[in-house]
């Protein structure tokens, strides 16, 4: 066997796993937000594992650079769904805050839906 043989035969298997233990947390997981953990993380390390797996069996630089476009991909838009709809999931009420340790949202979502620091509403001045 070759180094990239060699190369391969680990990144296969390591990137399988991660896809695993993603896939067995995002059926154990008990809240909304550690599901959407699992469902992101792990599965997008594992699929890029894969894709550099697969990119040392390829001849040549220039067959592999698709791959390199997707990895890309990857990064840019797996973690900016999975906050986005951790946010929307937060702001319509869909986590419970008791599996919480810290709370830094729960300001920012008052605010947006137009109360103050006391929880009232905001009220123009024609009311």
């Amino acid at each position: 066997m070759t180094a990239t043989d060699w190369i391969t035969a680990v990144l296969l298997p390591l990137g399988a796993l991660f896809a695993l233990v993603g896939t067995i947390g995002l059926v154990r997981l008990p809240t909304l937000l550690g599901r959407l953990h699992a469902a992101a993380k792990p599965d997008t390390v594992g699929l890029i594992l894969i894709l550099i797996g697969v990119a040392f069996q390829l001849p040549d630089i220039s067959v592999a650079t698709p791959l390199l476009l997707v990895v890309l991909f990857q990064f840019t838009t797996i973690p900016v769904l999975a906050q986005t709809l951790g946010r929307v999931a937060y702001s319509r009420g869909e986590s419970s805050s008791e599996h919480m340790v810290v709370d830094e949202l729960a300001e920012a979502v008052r605010h947006a839906k137009g109360g103050d620091q006391d929880g009232r509403q905001d009220r123009s001045p024609g009311d």
